[in-house]
């Protein structure tokens, strides 16, 4: 095929989807087709979608909107739409609105991509693939300054709980787990081509492996990928907090490549909200689940999601979620307005909050939050923090602690894939800035200072 063959992939959404298209892309690098900025000047343009929200959703279809004209102008060039925006239940009026699409692919189907592609060049298109394909083999390009310092790696797919609200499951289905040996066989590939941190993907990852052979867990999984050399540090994301079992606690403290840092969406902070959200525990269970986290793990990082404004929710019931964010001082809260998703349970309730009362809920809770995270942040100046570096940006050099606090710091030397030692001087509610210390070790491991909340 001509290797001049161009492509260009948008995304949009969760870490699984920017996995999902760094796949794509590796994979059509590997047959010869080069990556470009614009999708007018690409032969291939994949679209990685997102309908979360229905803000997300907008933003989709605007975009893929726009690129008609690119289509009727170059009718050579090929249009593939991916991820959440296509479903059973809505891809008949997909195909009408945007007739221009060549494939409409289901959430991570990788291999669709290709076979549209060919190994001999774009094939002719025209019919729409949704056949499920977890993905290709791990591929190995030459270019280790291609593969991200910290690398997004799926080890599973779909979700088994029913929240009301939530599209998720509707679009990629049941959960279905990789093996372990596939996973680690990834990572040690990923390692070899630059990679130093990786973040174990799931929907929701604490339920991993129920769906395989003997059931292995995800502290199983952590174990396993602990063992690979080269690799400094593990991440994972999103846990469900009633899939959240003691073992796990037990390998992020005990394991020395595990971060000391928890995804722990809540939601709401009220009983009542909870239930009609399908969440499956309590706000005291959830609170207890903190204190069990923070008793065993010291210094251990929070972060949480919060929707407002859920059908139904009252003054006090967002009183209620207020007061635990107060109580339990996550360092970063995500903070989102309900937004209706059509075929879910919960769009069957009234969405009787007001959009303006929505935006002054989620402005208070983000008013809340910055305030905390601020002060949580400036006890640690002063500190030396161990921060991995992935990148130069705006002149700064950009990298995370362990309790992944985005730190950047100025200095001459090339710091990208090494870890540095770093004396925080300012601290912001969103990020720190200090000064790179003389004679950093790059491949230790240890756990950094942090405050004691």
């Amino acid at each position: 095929m001509c290797t001049m063959a161009t492509f260009h992939i948008w995304t949009i959404g969760c870490q699984m989807n920017k996995a999902d298209s760094r796949m794509v892309s590796e994979e059509l690098m590997k047959l010869g087709y080069t990556p470009v900025d614009r999708a007018q000047d690409a032969d291939l343009v994949v679209l990685n979608t997102c309908v979360v929200r229905q803000s997300a959703e907008d933003r989709v279809v605007g975009y893929l909107s726009s690129l008609k004209p690119l289509k009727m102008r170059r009718r050579d060039a090929r249009l593939v739409v991916m991820g959440c925006l296509a479903g059973d239940d809505n891809i008949t009026s997909l195909r009408r609105h945007f007739p221009y699409v060549d494939a409409w692919l289901k959430p991570s189907d990788v291999q669709g991509v290709l076979d549209l592609v060919g190994r001999d060049g774009l094939q002719t298109a025209g019919v729409s693939k949704t056949s499920e394909v977890f993905r290709p083999e791990p591929v190995c390009p030459t270019d280790r300054q291609t593969t991200p310092v910290s690398v997004f790696v799926p080890v599973m797919h779909g979700c088994h709980r029913l929240c009301t609200y939530c599209i998720v499951r509707l679009r990629r289905g049941r959960e279905r787990s990789r093996p372990i040996g596939e996973v680690t066989c990834e990572v040690k590939q990923l390692v070899t081509r630059g990679a130093r941190e990786v973040t174990l993907l799931g929907q929701n990852v604490d339920s991993y492996g129920g769906d395989l052979p003997g059931k292995p867990t995800l502290a199983d999984l952590l174990h396993a990928v602990q063992k690979v050399e080269g690799l400094w540090r593990i991440r994972f994301l999103t846990s469900h907090p009633g899939d959240v079992r003691p073992h796990l606690i037990e390998a992020v403290a005990e394991l020395p490549k595990v971060c000391e840092h928890f995804e722990l969406p809540v939601q709401s902070g009220d009983d009542e909200v909870l239930r009609r959200m399908g969440r499956g525990y309590t706000a005291a269970q959830y609170r207890a689940l903190v204190d069990r986290i923070r008793v065993r793990i010291p210094g251990v990082s929070l972060a949480t999601d919060v929707i407002v404004g859920f059908p139904g929710e009252t003054e006090t019931q967002f009183e209620n979620t207020l007061r635990m964010l107060e109580d339990l001082r996550f360092d970063v809260v995500h903070v989102a307005a309900y937004s209706e998703r059509p075929g879910t349970p919960a769009a069957r309730l009234r969405d009787d909050v007001s959009p303006g009362e929505k935006e002054r809920r989620r402005k208070a809770l983000e008013a809340l939050q910055e305030g905390i995270a601020a002060e949580i942040n400036r006890r640690l100046v002063g500190q030396t923090l161990e921060v991995l570096v992935e990148e130069k940006q705006k002149g700064r050099w950009r990298g995370r602690t362990r309790t992944n606090k985005l730190t950047f710091f100025e200095d001459g030397a090339n710091w990208r894939g090494k870890l540095a030692s770093v004396r925080l001087a300012w601290a912001g509610p969103w990020s720190l800035i200090g000064e790179v210390l003389p004679q950093t070790p790059s491949n230790h491991t240890g756990t950094e200072n942090t405050e004691n909340r």
